[in-house]
Formats: structure tokens, sequence, C-alpha cells
């Protein structure tokens, strides 16, 4: 189950406000750990201060809830997140959008772009703007037949069942891709769904999204207040590690809420 311990990277702006509410939402929900870090450099002298500093707001923020909390110092706020996520044993990495981007959209950021190459644990970024329910409102899972997805699939299903929210199965027919042979693999995937969890068949949606292009594939889909989606790494990455293709790339610039992508190798 994804989100057992928790570690937001944490700034003193919108971004860093946002991903702070998405990760208390989910530890509230799973019961999970919570840490909060600020990642500073090695200079100026005075960062590691002000890390501190934001750590102290981070913490005000979340009034009496229980948490943890530490600074890192790194070259890099990716690299530093990665390296505490794994000193401290951490499932999710939980990051906002800096500013500059569209609103309502996950915007990239030098931290995003090392921890979707590098990472070994799951990522989630929220789009800018993003203000969180009091719980999910629905898990989609980005859906291609294949190995890596499959296990996206079985992961999400039981995360579905332990948060008791629907499960969604989504597909993308972008530039004329066959939706026949797209709606199988979904119905194949709905039963592996099924098997890997107490969810009935019938209790899975299921939704195939088409467009001229991933963008608007994504348009066509309707997402709820509280959706998470769920992405698979590449199965070109390294074992155990994130990395996003050209395709997922493209859907998680255009999804209008929270994304998780999970490293390869995750079952």
């Amino acid at each position: 189950m994804i989100g057992e311990h928790v570690l937001v990277g944490y700034k003193v702006d919108a971004g860093g406000r946002e991903a702070l509410a998405q990760a208390r939402t989910i530890v509230e929900v799973t019961g999970g750990r919570l840490t909060v870090a600020a990642v500073h450099g090695p200079e100026p002298a005075g960062s590691a201060l002000e890390a501190q500093a934001s750590l102290t707001q981070a913490e005000s923020a979340l009034g009496d809830l229980a948490a943890s909390y530490a600074t890192q110092e790194s070259r890099g706020a990716g690299r530093g997140l990665s390296v505490l996520a794994s000193k401290v044993d951490a499932d999710l990495i939980v990051i906002g959008s800096p500013a500059g981007g569209a609103h309502h959209r996950i915007n990239l950021g030098g931290t995003a772009d090392h921890l979707m190459h590098a990472s070994t644990q799951a990522v989630m970024l929220t789009p800018a703007g993003h203000v969180p329910l009091d719980r999910p409102g629905r898990v989609t899972v980005a859906y291609v037949r294949r190995p890596q997805c499959d296990e996206a699939v079985a992961r999400a299903a039981v995360a579905a069942v332990r948060l008791d929210v629907p499960l969604r199965l989504m597909t993308l027919a972008a530039a004329g891709a066959d939706q026949g042979a797209l709606r199988d693999d979904l119905a194949l995937a709905i039963r592996m769904a099924s098997e890997s969890s107490d969810l009935a068949a019938d209790e899975i949606q299921a939704r195939v999204g088409t467009g001229d292009d991933v963008a608007e594939a994504m348009a066509d889909v309707p997402w709820v207040g509280g959706e998470l989606l769920i992405c698979a790494s590449s199965e070109d990455a390294p074992i155990h590690r994130v990395f996003l293709g050209e395709t997922a790339f493209k859907v998680l610039r255009a999804a209008p809420c929270a994304v998780t992508v999970l490293p390869r190798g995750t079952a």
C-alpha cells in the first residue's frame, strides 16, 4: 500500500504548501507516517537555518498532526529528497509544482525532473493551485497492456479497497488507435484488478479517452474531485526506479489532478 510513510518536500511557496496539504490528506486516510523535508545547498552558510525555519512554518501549518521533520544538505532538491527518502525508508515522495506554469496542471521543474529519472520511491506530483479534498475521490490507473502497468493495476486495486474509493482503469485512443483492441485490454485488466483485490469486476470502472493526441484524449476523460492518477514507469526504467516514457510524460502534463508515478518492478 502506497503511503505507509510519506516524505513531502517543503518550500515556503505555493507549491510547497500544496504538496504539504496533499501529503497530510494521504496520511490521514492511510494512517501512515509523515516526514516533512527541507533541502538546502552547502552554501551560503545561512541556507541550513532557512531550511529549518521553513520546517517551523510547516509544523505550524500541520497543527496537531504528528510528523517528523528533517533537513537535508544537497546540491539539488531532487537528489536530496531521494537520499533522505532512502534514509527514513519512505515509500512515497510528494512534491508540488513550481511557479510559472499553467494553473491546475503539473509543472515540472528541476526537482521533478531528477525524481522522474532516478527515484527508487513512488513520486506524487500535485498540480499548481491544487486543493485536496478530505479524502481521495477515486483512483485511476493509466493503462497500457504491458507488465509495468499490470503491476500498477494490482497495487491500485489494493489501494482502492483500503481507501474505500472507486477504481477506474483508463486508456487513451489517440491518433486513430484501435479502440476495440484497447477495450479488450481493459477487460483483461479489470479481471486482473478483481483477482488482486476484493473488488468485483462490475465495480471497476473503465474509460477510453479519444482524441487526435494525448492532451485531447485526456480532455475527453471526465475527472472527479480528489482524483488520484497512477502511472507506471517505462519498461526502459532500471529495476526499482522511476522513469517516465514519452506517452506517460504527456499524460502527466495533461492531468488535472495529482499524479503518482510508480517505480518499475513495484509488485
